[in-house]
Parts: structure tokens; sequence; C-alpha cells
């Protein structure tokens, strides 16, 4: 008891510290910037005002803290000493001071209903004709930046179609697509800090793209060749890179979640300027991990942002057959996690969601979900046929008309920042750059097969010695049955 007491002092103290050192974060927010509405935040606000006191000093930041479980964070509550009255002395006024925070009384039964009459709006900017809506409010971006955004998501769409190709030819064993959702990728990467660590599902690989991955080790990977960097030892698209600061992707559904919230918890103990960011879909959110990750971040004020693509399709399970709540966001609001819904579809609008929680999470030291509306308009992977469980009309009807790629290019080129010219030079040396890069990472060798029991233990146990001495002999004794460059 003396060592956890003594440990929460110090965390205490530690946590007064680091709210006075994150106050001269606002020094660096734009005066014509804006905060998208967050539920359980102030309402948005017009980009001709100046910027407010709260967004310059992050203590002052409006935080609803007639939140009794945040005021009583740190606070030791005696239950049941004292009835408090407010007002005049009726049932109804008398508050009870329960652990965790005061509560009012009422002589009415009734439940709370299971969701509210309407449901909550989703944040757009752009128009399905690529216009802003009249009076939005969004963060301002450079042409350096919007056109390298579009540039991104269409080289993304180049390497779904060359490598889903290569998946069908039997070069690579499994692929899976970005098709739809190509502005969640790049436009919250673009939103986002190189020091912000990035705990990806499998649908992320613009995230890297955009932080400097190249074609060739994108091409490495899928191969499994002796240049990737996770030896050959996981399936295609499971990228990882340190230098790029993107944890290895992990095909269990949700486990990155956890993970995020205590890296950020450490990023906090250790006063970092940035935060971490894990990637989701729909279907993750029907996991345990999902519900732990967010109570995890709430009660710890973790500076995490949790991205959900809600994409309406666990592969093949639809989200009328996951959940009776009004989508995702709600739930953040229920584990008191600050959350947003956002059109995915909408460059813009993602950008500005990012930009904004992002600031949020580490100037007030809290998470922040954004659920991120779209639809996975390519099957789940090369190993499903989506036609068998949605009509096809329906998938092409989102492939074509809710295109977020084509949606933002309608933007840039109203602002004169791309042309048709420019589209074909960029697809076609694309596609060249990627071609040549699968035939290099195709020829490339294979990890030795030692490398199958290496990276785990200093001092590998015998058992290990023992399958690495039985595989070899295997391999020897039926030489026609392996790849001639696997090698020991």
């Amino acid at each position: 008891m003396a060592l956890s007491t003594a440990r929460s002092r110090s965390l205490i103290h530690h946590h007064h510290l680091l709210k006075s050192k994150l106050a001269s974060l606002g020094a660096v927010i734009n005066q014509n910037c804006w905060v998208p509405h967050f539920t359980d935040h102030h309402p948005p606000l017009s980009p001709s005002l100046p910027t407010p006191h709260y967004l310059r000093n992050p203590d002052a930041i409006p935080t609803n803290d007639a939140n009794p479980f945040l005021s009583h964070r740190f606070k030791f509550t005696q239950a049941g000493k004292r009835l408090d009255l407010i007002g005049n002395s009726t049932d109804d006024t008398r508050v009870l001071n329960f652990p965790g925070g005061e509560v009012k009384f009422t002589p009415e039964m009734k439940f709370i209903p299971q969701s509210s009459m309407e449901r909550i709006r989703c944040y757009r900017i752009l128009d399905d004709n690529g216009q802003p809506i009249t009076n939005s409010n969004f963060f301002q971006i450079s042409e350096e930046v919007a056109v390298k955004m579009y540039s991104d998501m269409a080289t993304l769409q180049v390497m779904d179609t060359i490598f889903y190709e290569a998946q069908r030819q039997g070069r690579i064993s499994f692929y899976l697509t970005t098709i739809g959702e190509e502005a969640i990728n790049i436009a919250s990467a673009a939103a986002l800090h190189f020091d912000d660590l990035i705990f990806p599902q499998y649908r992320e690989p613009g995230v890297l793209l955009w932080r400097g991955f190249t074609l060739q080790e994108f091409a490495n990977q899928c191969f499994g060749n002796k240049a990737d960097y996770g030896k050959g030892r996981q399936m295609p698209i499971h990228y990882g890179s340190s230098k790029h600061n993107y944890i290895t992707v992990s095909s269990t559904v949700a486990t990155q979640l956890p993970h995020a919230v205590g890296a950020a918890y450490a990023l906090k103990m250790d006063g970092r300027d940035a935060c971490t960011v894990t990637y989701f879909g729909d279907g993750g959110t029907s996991e345990g991990d999902f519900h732990a990750a967010l109570n995890f971040a709430a009660v710890m004020e973790a500076p995490v942002i949790f991205i959900c693509r809600n994409n309406g399709w666990a592969i093949s399970t639809p989200v009328s057959d996951q959940f009776r709540s009004d989508g995702i966001a709600v739930r953040g609001q229920a584990y008191g996690v600050r959350s947003i819904r956002v059109d995915g579809n909408d460059a813009l609008a993602m950008f500005s969601a990012v930009e904004a929680a992002r600031r949020i999470a580490i100037g007030e030291q809290r998470p922040i979900l954004i659920e991120a509306l779209t639809y996975r308009a390519g099957h789940h992977s090369t190993s499903d046929d989506s036609t068998k469980y949605r009509p096809a009309e329906e998938i092409e009807w989102w492939r074509i008309e809710q295109d977020p790629v084509s949606r933002f290019r309608k933007w840039i080129e109203s602002n004169g920042w791309w042309s048709d010219e420019a589209e074909s030079k960029h697809r076609t040396t694309i596609r060249k750059q990627l071609l040549d890069a699968i035939q290099v990472a195709e020829k490339s060798e294979k990890p030795p097969i030692t490398e199958l029991f290496a990276d785990v233990y200093d001092v590998p146990p015998s058992n290990l010695f023992e399958q690495e001495r039985s595989l070899r002999e295997t391999m020897n004794r039926h030489p026609l049955d392996f790849p001639s460059d696997f090698l020991f």
C-alpha cells in the first residue's frame, strides 16, 4: 500500500508538471485554425475569428468538468457520510457523494434510452462534386500538401491494382486493398507528425507511403525476400518499419489498441510532444480489446487517437449484425472519450478532424476517438468474394459515385493545382516504378531458413534447436517439395 501511494503521488506530481509544460503548445496554433465539433466539446468556431484563449493555453480549454469522475480522479471519497441539500428539501434535490462523485436523486423511475432519437451528425467539408459546403470550417492546407495528398492517394490505387493482379497470377500469396478508404489513409497521415507512433490494422499502407516508405520496400515485404524488414516471416501487406514509427501489422484483430494506449501513456510520462495513433475497422470494436483500450486510455488520460474505419463490413458481417448502438462515436462518450464522426470519403474533413484531434490529445493529454464513415469498395482480401454477401451494384455505386480520390481531385483541380496531364504522367510513372520494383523483389533471394528460429530468444532453447534439426532433415529427404532458393 505504501509503495502504491508513493507511486500515485509521483504520478500526480509528474502530471501537474507536464500540464504546465504543455501550456506553451498553443503558440504554434494558426490564427485562422478551427477545431471540428467533438462530442463533449465546444461548438465550432468561425474561421475568421481569432484563436480563442483555450487554444493558446491548454489549461484553459473547456472540458465539461461537471463530470465528477474527472474532478475526483485523485481524491479520496468518503461515501455515505452526509447528504447535501440543494435548493429546497424535496427528495429529488438530495445529493449523495458516492465514490467517483456526487449524484442527484430522483423519485422518478426512468431508464436511459438505448439510443438518442437523432443520430450523431457526420462532419463533412466537400460535397459529392468536390466543392466546399457553404459556411464549412476546416484547416487550410497548402498547394504542396494538397498535391502530395492526392498523388499518394492515386499511388495507392495503382499499388492496389498491380499487387492484386500479382496475387491472382500466383506471384504473391495474399493481398488486401484500400479501395474506397484512400482518404482515411492519406489525409490522416498528412495531419500527423513523424514522431507520432502508428499502430495500424492492415488497411493503412497509405500512412507508410506518406512517411516515405518506398515502392521497393512495399514489394520486398509482399514477396518476403531478403530485403524484407520482417525477414519473410509475415504475410504480405503486414508491413512494419521502425524508422517510420510504424509498428508491424498483426493479423489478430484489435490487439494493437491496448498497445497504442500503453505506448501513449509512456509518451506522456516522458513528456514527449507526440501521441500514438491506432487504426481499426468496425469489426474491431466487437473485440474486448477495443473496450479495454478505451477505458484504459480514458482513465490514464493517455494521448492516443483512435481512428475507426467504419466501412460497413467486418469481412462478411454487416454492422447491423455487430451492434445496436449509433455506430462507434457514441461508444467513446460512454467511456469518457471525446469523439467525432467524420465523412471518411472527404479528405479535407479527415485532415481537419485528425489535425484537431492531435492538438487536443497532446495539449490536453486525453484520448480522442474518430469514427470515419466510409464503404469498403473492394473485397475484404484476395481470399474473399464480397459479391456472395452484398450486391455487386451496391459495390459499384460506392466505388464510382463516392470515390474519395475523385472527389479530392475535383477540389485541387478547381484550385488550379492539378490537370489531366499531371494525372496521366503520375499514374504512368508510378505504374512503371512499381512493375520494376516487383521485378527486383521477385528475383531477390529469400531469407535463410535459419531466420525462422532467430530474434526471439537471446539463447535459443533446446526445443528450437530440435525443430531446426528436424526441418533440415526433412528438406534434405524431400528436396523437390521445397523451393530451390530456400537455403539454410
